[in-house]
């Protein structure tokens, strides 16, 4: 059946959808942990709480099966942002406030943020059956010929939506912050902004998003979706060479999983105890800005040489880029540079070295999941991707804690070992023509 979107053009929904498909995944998985950082809370427990909340995108693929079958996927989109929406404002308007003394000792309990935790729980909940939603609409809403065309409309406004949460946000943040020097004024002020703008797009988007003509009934039930759920996990777990595959996709980012959760700790921890002291404004321009833009440059840079070499042949030069640049932050933590232009360098280059090396990633969870049930295989692919970054991040505080950031980011380089031996694993497994 051709979708019917009413003559409506894609460009009215698609750029905001991705962009607001965006917002709530970085403030939940990026700007708590500096917000929890800046607030006085331990490392250990930041890492561990924060990581906690990947589990929603990690188990996604159990559910996602029923917002095909339940209610249309513009009803799953409108109420999801609704939900976000409401969460978002209740959150800034709740958010505690830790005194002084215990923000500036480090010494804030996660405890005090247990609402403000539930609230980011269910907008993690919320923001990963979003993201089902949206990508179903997307292909139910648009021809084979549109989807090909606004791929790339989508994948832009979904790393701006990076910029603008870990970059223009922070930005925010930092600049309340130096004004009337109240860290949790700033991060009220930065949360009641998301907050006011997710709403505005959430409201465009029930006059934007088009009704796309309901599908005819089937015979489709929750029964056999779950039958047919079951039927493709198994086969899943008895493809060739699974084992190896769930290694690599645990493995190769082993040392980025490590430190990207606590790369923007360390970015404004006291140089006292061995961080640079940033400035948080500083870090929305570093990291939230520049860093994304390297980010996104790597991986479109990967797209390319991947296209020419092949997944093989791309493996190692993609792995070497996935670790060599964890060296940028050895070099930050053992010499603690003051200079903006030297700090900025070093997070452009380890970020479009992650870029890069990302993309052989996502080119070999694409290889393994080919076949039958080529969507849900994938799925559980992505499933363990995130279990990838969720894992490393619940114990990177406390052993940051227990050995200081400049060793800890000399662990984060042994680590790279892990990376090399699944990467050889299966650069001697792939066929020669892949």
């Amino acid at each position: 059946m051709k979708p019917e979107t009413k003559n409506r053009t894609p460009w009215l929904w698609i750029p905001t959808l991705y962009f607001a498909e965006g917002i709530p995944y970085f403030i939940v998985n990026n700007i708590s942990v500096l917000m929890f950082a800046k607030m006085g809370v331990p490392n250990g427990e930041m890492a561990l709480f924060t990581s906690l909340l990947y589990l929603p995108w990690t188990i996604k693929p159990l559910w996602s099966p029923f917002v095909d079958i339940i209610r249309t996927k513009r009803w799953w989109i409108l109420s999801m942002q609704v939900l976000m929406s409401v969460v978002l404002v209740v959150m800034a308007l709740t958010l505690t406030r830790p005194t002084s003394q215990m923000i500036d000792h480090g010494e804030t309990p996660m405890s005090l943020f247990t609402l403000t935790l539930v609230l980011f729980i269910v907008t993690a909940f919320a923001s990963a059956t979003h993201d089902i939603a949206a990508d179903g609409f997307y292909m139910l809403g648009l021809s084979g010929k549109d989807q090909s065309f606004y791929v790339g409309i989508r994948s832009t406004f979904y790393r701006l939506s990076n910029i603008f949460g870990q970059g223009v946000l922070v930005a925010i943040a930092g600049h309340i912050e130096t004004e009337y020097d109240d860290v949790p004024l700033s991060w009220t002020v930065t949360l009641g902004v998301a907050a006011v703008l997710f709403t505005l797009v959430t409201l465009y988007h029930f006059l934007a998003v088009p009704k796309v003509e309901r599908q005819e009934e089937s015979d489709v039930t929750a029964f056999s979706v779950i039958l047919g759920f079951i039927r493709s996990f198994a086969t899943f777990f008895t493809k060739d060479g699974v084992l190896l595959a769930i290694a690599f996709m645990l493995l190769y980012r082993l040392p980025e999983a490590f430190l990207l959760k606590l790369c923007t700790p360390f970015l404004v921890a006291s140089p006292d105890v061995g961080g640079l002291g940033m400035a948080t404004q500083d870090v929305g321009l570093a990291y939230g800005t520049i860093g994304v833009i390297f980010l996104t440059l790597g991986g479109i840079v990967g797209g390319i040489m991947a296209s020419r070499w092949g997944l093989r042949k791309s493996l190692w030069p993609m792995a070497a880029c996935m670790t060599l640049p964890c060296l940028s932050f050895v070099y930050l933590a053992a010499f603690q540079p003051g200079d903006m232009i030297v700090i900025s360098t070093c997070i452009a280059i380890e970020q479009f070295g992650y870029g890069f090396g990302f993309t052989a990633y996502m080119l070999y969870m694409m290889h393994f999941a080919d076949g039958e049930f080529k969507t849900s295989h994938y799925a559980i692919c992505t499933a363990f991707m995130a279990l990838s970054m969720m894992l490393p991040g619940m114990v990177a505080g406390y052993i940051q804690e227990w050995l200081g950031y400049e060793n800890f980011f000399w662990m984060v380089m042994v680590c790279c070992v892990a990376t090399v031996v699944v990467t050889a694993l299966v650069v001697k497994k792939l066929k020669k023509k892949i």
